[in-house]
């Protein structure tokens, strides 16, 4: 009978390159010429993967046959080693700022042929003919008789990573667990809020760590005043807002399920729209975020107008942001909802907002050329929905911006095509 098998192992081979740079300055290249073929001019030795390098500049040229027509650059391992596989880079800078350097890379053929190996030291990799030299000496490589060469090395290194045979594992921090003990059983509670009758007992330090709302509040009470009265928050609400506070998480409730809903009620009584409120009230970045996340699960042609104002009223920047993407890009159906006309009677601002996004979209999918502007989808054939655009001027903090405003009406002449009035 076959012993069982045991558990399986697994490991990771990794190969990927060290890179490392080097500018090299040669002054006085025309002192420099004549001094033979096959003689160099060398940089200071620079490191890199662990190896040390080196830049050859041969101003007559390395190759006796091209007589002094070329010069030639190398790159020189100038250290112990064998077999060193890398990829190399010469750039010769273009000195009148114009960006036109004269690249010789051989990182964009590392795919196609490999890296070079390097089989011992003093073995080089560059180019005999790198540039020819009556055209360098007349170009905006050479200024003030001073060339600039730059070097990029990049060691080709290859490590396995396998999983240690003992291991320690640490759990999940369970401290939030600890303090919603501490808020369950009450002990050494200093503060009491009186929410409709309902009594919470809380502990100051740990909500004025937490709310600087809080920490502000108690900072400015008398001492042996141990009682915080709540008015504007249902006792569910604060119940979700102190487990927020003490355990770092949303409250286990069916109610943030969703809304799912399209009436303006369903929406703000949510219990995420509540403590969206709550958040904002005692300034929780993190839990208002939390519940953006929860209401934006819940946008829908018949919501977002709604979630798109609760957004803006409590600085849910996040939310507002996608519940007007959406409504840009489902504008008609949009404006046939409840939340719309709600939208339109309360919040004006927020009216131009969506008409800026519309705007944008519009630009954007223009640019593509693959989706038609989004006033044609408002003239649709066979759609009996008169519909007309007019120009309107809204007031922002004495400054004034021209917006777009659309309005359907039941009824009309099956037109369909937007109209612009002054």
């Amino acid at each position: 009978m076959p012993s069982p098998l045991g558990s399986p192992t697994s490991s990771r081979s990794v190969t990927q390159t060290v890179n490392g740079s080097h500018r090299f300055t040669i002054k006085g290249y025309s002192l420099a010429k004549g001094m033979g073929v096959g003689k160099h001019i060398a940089s200071e030795s620079f490191t890199v993967g662990g190896y040390q390098w080196a830049i050859y500049f041969y101003p007559d040229g390395k190759n006796p046959e091209d007589h002094s027509t070329y010069v030639s650059v190398f790159v020189a391992l100038a250290s112990e080693g064998t077999d060193v596989r890398a990829l190399f880079e010469l750039t010769l800078l273009d000195q009148s700022g114009k960006g036109k350097h004269k690249v010789h890379s051989h990182f964009d053929r590392a795919l196609e042929s490999g890296p070079y190996t390097l089989k011992y030291r003093g073995s080089m990799w560059g180019y005999k003919r790198f540039f020819r030299r009556a055209m360098l000496e007349t170009s905006d490589f050479l200024k003030d008789d001073c060339l600039k060469i730059n070097c990029t090395v990049g060691v080709v290194v290859s490590e396995t990573d396998c999983p240690r045979l003992h291991s320690i594992q640490v759990p999940e921090s369970d401290i939030g667990s600890h303090f919603g003990i501490l808020l369950e059983n009450e002990e050494g509670s200093d503060i009491t809020f009186n929410v409709f009758g309902e009594k919470f007992h809380a502990h100051k330090l740990v909500l004025a760590a937490r709310s600087p709302v809080f920490e502000a509040e108690f900072s400015d009470r008398m001492e042996d005043d141990n009682e915080i009265v709540v008015t504007d928050m249902e006792p569910k609400v604060f119940k979700a807002l102190l487990h927020f506070i003490y355990r770092d998480s949303l409250i286990d409730d069916e109610e943030f399920v969703g809304t799912s809903s399209s009436s303006m009620p369903s929406v703000s009584d949510a219990l995420a729209a509540k403590l969206l409120a709550a958040a904002d009230k005692y300034d929780l970045p993190r839990l208002r975020l939390m519940c953006e996340s929860v209401l934006c699960k819940d946008i829908s042609v018949n919501s977002v107008a709604n979630i798109l104002a609760l957004a803006d009223r409590h600085y849910a920047m996040d939310l507002k942001s996608v519940c007007l993407k959406f409504a840009a890009e489902n504008l008609v159906a949009v404006m046939r909802s409840d939340g719309f006309e709600y939208l339109k009677e309360n919040c004006p601002s927020l009216q131009s907002e969506l008409l800026k996004t519309v705007a944008g979209c519009e630009e954007e999918f223009s640019g593509g050329g693959k989706s038609r502007s989004v006033w044609a989808h408002l003239s649709d054939g066979g759609d009996t929905i008169n519909r007309s655009v007019r120009q309107q001027t809204w007031e922002n903090g004495g400054e004034q911006n021209q917006g777009m405003w659309v309005q359907l009406d039941g009824g009309g002449d099956g037109e369909g095509s937007p109209r612009q009035e002054e």
